[in-house]
């Protein structure tokens, strides 16, 4: 078992949909603990291989003491209930925004065994996989943001001091554009 380092936001294996895993070996044992120990140094409530840059559909959870992973998770929703409420993400560090989810969550698929698992999840659960799956499929919580809040979300981003990316160099030309100098 080792701590990784987390991915952030602007690492193009964020924005990439995860293989499904098709290889229930020490491998994937190996990454389940990764996963599973960077997710508790973090103190985070879930992380999903991705955010270690590894491709594959494999998340671990850490939600009321009770920790978990699922592999080549499929989300089925009992109801239409929602929940409004604040989320983060160990990929972008410290932002927290209110994200609209669905309230109740039933997720299958395997341990990391192969053997078959389901979670039934409300509330902060529910959360957490919806987030999770989400990683795997990349697509981030700002993502599902209303348009106001993902504006701001986005400043925040750009003014974090873990996002480091240079700003863009604008160039002006010398040359006339439709007649004038710019």
């Amino acid at each position: 078992m080792a701590v990784q380092p987390i991915r952030l936001f602007g690492d193009p294996v964020l924005r990439t949909a995860a293989e499904p895993v098709v290889d229930f070996d020490a491998e994937l044992r190996r990454l389940v603990k990764d996963l599973t120990e960077t997710m508790l140094d973090e103190n985070g409530v879930g992380l999903a291989a991705p955010q270690l840059g590894v491709g594959l559909r494999v998340f671990t959870y850490d939600v009321d003491d009770v920790i978990g992973h699922l592999v080549n998770p499929v989300l089925d929703f009992p109801d239409d209930e929602e929940q409004e409420g604040p989320e983060g993400c160990l990929s972008i560090p410290g932002l927290y925004f209110d994200t609209k989810r669905r309230l109740n969550v039933v997720a299958r698929g395997v341990n990391e065994y192969g053997d078959p698992l389901q979670i039934v999840g409300t509330e902060l659960m529910a959360r957490c996989v919806q987030h999770e799956t989400d990683h795997l499929d990349g697509i981030l919580f700002v993502d599902r943001l209303d348009a106001e809040t993902k504006k701001e979300a986005m400043r925040a981003i750009r003014a974090a001091e873990w996002n480091d990316e240079p700003a863009p160099e604008v160039r002006v030309s010398p040359h006339p554009i439709f007649g004038k100098l710019h």
